[in-house]
């Protein structure tokens, strides 16, 4: 009995640790993310945006030249 709790206790410690290890590469993951998205948003961005706003005018248009009317009667 004694050498099987021996035995488990270095395999769950393995299993923590590998726990451990997990949980703390996604974390850093994680803030490694955030950190690139953050000096993504606060680049300087060289010329800007700009927006011309314009109101464009009809163009003439002359009446038609003739018209034409059809009549469609249901069967």
């Amino acid at each position: 009995m004694l050498e099987r709790h021996s035995r488990d206790r270095p395999q769950r410690r393995r299993l923590v640790a590998r726990v451990l290890l997990g949980v703390l590469l996604l974390a850093l993951a994680f803030l490694g993310g955030i950190a690139f998205a953050r000096t993504i948003d606060e680049r300087n961005e060289q010329g800007g945006v700009v927006t011309n706003v314009r109101t464009l005018a009809p163009l003439p248009q002359e009446p038609p030249a003739r018209t034409v009317t059809v009549t469609v009667t249901s069967p």
